[in-house]
C-alpha cells in the first residue's frame, strides 16, 4: 500500500509563524530594528613579564650519541 509522499512537518510550523506575523501586523504592530552587536576592543597587551607565569621550556631530547650511551648502560644492567 503506497499512500504517496508524507507532508513536510516544517510546512505546518511555517504556516503557523506566517499566520502569527500577519496577525501581529494586522493589529497595528510595527517592526523595529534590533540593536547591532558592538564588540568591545581587546585591552592592550602589557610588556610586563610576571616571573610566576614564565613558560617552562621542554628539556632537549637526548642526542644520538647520548641515546647509544644510555642503551649501552641499560644493557649492562
Amino acid at each position: 500500500m503506497n499512500i504517496g509522499p508524507l507532508p513536510d512537518p516544517r510546512a505546518a510550523v511555517l504556516n503557523e509563524i506566517e499566520r502569527k506575523i500577519a496577525e501581529y501586523f494586522g493589529a497595528g504592530g510595527k517592526a523595529e530594528p534590533a540593536a547591532a552587536f558592538k564588540p568591545e576592543p581587546l585591552p592592550t597587551r602589557s610588556n610586563k613579564i610576571d616571573p610566576d607565569t614564565v613558560l617552562k621550556r621542554r628539556r632537549p631530547s637526548p642526542s644520538h650519541a647520548e641515546r647509544i650511551a644510555l642503551r649501552r648502560i641499560t644493557e649492562a644492567l
